[in-house]
């Protein structure tokens, strides 16, 4: 049966796109892996923290860069959205070539893009340069598939769930420490000048990471000959979405990513309108939620999917998200509100390395990083597209309204996770020629 299971159980890999050559059929001669370091994984997951570090100085301090050129609210918007749009493209586009030409390379190119991209929103003359700047900033900055390539190159298959929590952990403490960095070295009543500082600290931070990548990390994969050629983005997409297991991560991706960064975008203003938060609490909100989410990546998600499988543990994710955002709306205390908060916050912790590790292990092995860049692309458009309807349903709907719209778009992805992680076990038991149970 097309795009499903067989009778037999088997559910297929993703087809050679039409019109390609297929003298060599790149699933199944996975390229050969070079021989990494036993400290491979450790050091790419210390890189992605002083990456995040970086990253999480500068975000909370936009808003502000933003309106010292005197910049009118939707235009800080779109300055903040400007990284995700890149995201969507460059996504799969170093993932596909990481898979040809290996990752430490994209890896170093893609840091040390950030790093000028730092220095320019340091010297941007205007709103619309900074808005041209972060976009090109997320373009480069859209590594976070040849990051998960990398740790499926070097991690078995039934660790992988545990190395890709310690990726997010390392992921949200960089956001937790970074805004403190950021708030104590800007100075908004200086104009646009007064976020240099920051700015330049975020160059510096990337520049170490590449030299850390140029110093400590061996190359993962061989260099891969072109015996044929890869399908484009959109050819791989068609691919990718017809395949029984990764078309159902991908709208699971979509979906709550949608839900999630919806809720984020107007969380500031719901609290403030229901229990007159201002910056400092949402701050501390947001700290409790970093460190539930850190806390859960590396104590709970691997050794819980490794003993219940990734599957099992993404429904159970995707439920515990599902309980958080709909009790929300009933918060009556603010210690009610941060609970709930951080109970999503431990949903989306528990089920998202899980929804990776499905990915590199379904996903063909020459095309790991193209695929899982698609994947990742699909959480960039939800992050343009959640804060925009989230603001609608908060303007015109009601206060919850951000909340209800969230609970009705995550429920669905609580069967999509069952059914891909049923795919899943016969694509495995596929594999290993095993009868399905």
């Amino acid at each position: 049966m097309a795009g499903g299971v067989s009778s037999k159980g088997r559910v297929p890999c993703l087809p050679p796109a039409r019109g390609r050559p297929n003298t060599v059929h790149m699933s199944d001669a996975p390229p050969r892996q070079a021989t990494p370091s036993a400290m491979a994984a450790p050091s790419l997951i210390a890189v992605i923290f002083i990456n995040m570090l970086g990253f999480g100085i500068i975000v909370p301090l936009l808003p502000f860069y933003a309106k010292s050129f005197d910049a009118e609210p939707w235009q800080i918007a779109l300055v903040f959205s400007a990284y995700a749009a890149g995201g969507f493209f460059g996504e799969p586009f170093w993932g596909r070539l990481s898979d040809k030409y290996g990752r430490k390379p994209l890896l170093i190119s893609t840091l040390c893009g950030n790093f000028l991209c730092y220095l320019a929103l340091a010297f941007a003359p205007n709103v619309w340069a900074a808005l041209a700047i972060r976009f090109v900033g997320g373009l480069a900055s859209g590594n976070g598939a040849v990051i998960q390539g990398y740790i499926s190159d070097v991690t078995p298959p039934e660790k992988r769930p545990r190395v890709m929590g310690y990726m997010g952990a390392a992921w949200n403490v960089g956001l937790i420490v970074g805004p403190s960095v950021g708030g104590l070295f800007a100075h908004p009543e200086s104009g646009p000048i007064g976020f240099q500082i920051p700015l330049f600290i975020c160059a510096g931070l990337s520049a170490l990471s590449a030299i850390s990548i140029v110093l400590f990390i061996r190359e993962s994969r061989d260099r891969q000959p072109t015996v044929t050629e890869r399908p484009n983005r959109w050819a791989a997409t068609g691919e990718a979405v017809r395949h029984p297991v990764i078309g159902r991560l991908m709208l699971l991706t979509f979906l709550v990513g949608f839900a999630f960064t919806g809720i984020e975008s107007t969380f500031g203003l719901w609290t403030q309108a229901k229990f007159g938060w201002g910056p400092k609490e949402i701050g501390l909100c947001f700290a409790f939620v970093g460190v539930a989410a850190a806390f859960t990546q590396t104590f709970i998600t691997g050794p819980m999917a490794e003993r219940f499988g990734p599957g099992a543990m993404l429904a159970v994710g995707m439920t515990i998200t599902l309980v958080g955002q709909a009790l929300q709306p009933f918060a009556f205390h603010p210690g009610m509100v941060i609970a709930l908060m951080c109970l999503t916050a431990i949903g989306q912790s528990v089920a998202w390395p899980n929804v990776s590790a499905l990915i590199s292990e379904t996903a063909p092995p020459d095309r790991q990083g193209q695929i899982l860049g698609l994947n990742n692309a699909m959480g960039a458009a939800a992050r343009v597209a959640g804060p925009f309807c989230a603001g609608l349903a908060f303007a015109h709907v009601s206060l919850d309204g951000p909340f209800i719209l969230g609970a009705i778009i995550v429920a669905p992805s609580i069967w999509l996770a069952v059914i891909a992680a049923r795919r899943a076990q016969a694509w495995r038991q596929a594999q290993t020629g095993k009868a399905p149970e």
